[in-house]
């Protein structure tokens, strides 16, 4: 990004390029507001980049996918009193563009904040997004840009046909990839101690085993 400033910055058509810029965010604007006017919340719909992204229904893998870490991460946070986890129809509202991630964790200092009624959100410390053949290039490109940018400490993509997953941590504004799995453990950063078994993400009765063992260390 910093690269791409300087070049801007060096361009003798630099004044140009701001009057394009300005333009095309302020009718960018006048749509993200009619966006937040029209959308509904039996909708699954997302702006991104000025377009309005209304989503089909999933696969039953992408479902059986979020609902697994869904469970086991909302029991692990509210055992321990972390903060908040959401899942799919909480907006997260960006400097330009706003998601519906599947999966997104909240620390506590930033979810005390919350206020009933709320419908538009700051950028989590977690994301987890489940790939669909619809999603996947948006999940792989903008989000993955956008979210770095505003600094999600941490972002999974999940891939729930080839039961993978790519855990990415954010250093220096950009992710990096730390792992990518179909087997062993996950460890994440950014909800502190939250670990879970690559296979609970995909199977029902590796999730309730592990789930059980969290409960049975905490009783």
């Amino acid at each position: 990004m910093e690269l791409i400033t300087e070049q801007l910055h060096r361009s003798p058509k630099l004044g140009l390029y701001y009057r394009d810029i300005r333009t095309t965010l302020s009718e960018e604007r006048k749509k993200r507001r009619q966006f937040y006017d029209e959308v509904r919340e039996d909708q699954k719909a997302e702006f991104i980049n000025g377009e309005v992204i209304v989503h089909s229904p999933v696969r039953i893998e992408h479902n059986i996918t979020g609902k697994l870490l869904l469970r086991f991460m909302d029991i692990y946070v509210q055992i321990r009193s972390l903060g908040f986890v959401g899942y799919e129809k909480m907006m997260i509202s960006l400097t330009r563009n706003d998601y519906e991630p599947d999966v997104c964790f909240w620390s506590k200092k930033k979810s005390v904040k919350f206020k009933p009624g709320q419908m538009k959100f700051p950028a989590p410390d977690f994301i987890a997004e489940v790939l669909s053949p619809s999603t996947e290039n948006n999940d792989r490109t903008i989000k993955f840009e956008d979210y770095a940018a505003h600094g999600v400490k941490e972002y999974w993509i999940i891939d729930p046909a080839y039961q993978v997953v790519e855990q990415y941590f954010l250093d220096a504004g950009q992710y990096r990839l730390h792992v990518k799995a179909d087997s062993g453990i996950l460890k994440s950063r950014a909800v502190k101690g939250f670990v879970i078994p690559v296979a609970a993400l995909f199977d029902e009765k590796e999730n309730l085993a592990a789930l059980r063992a969290i409960l049975k260390k905490d009783s």
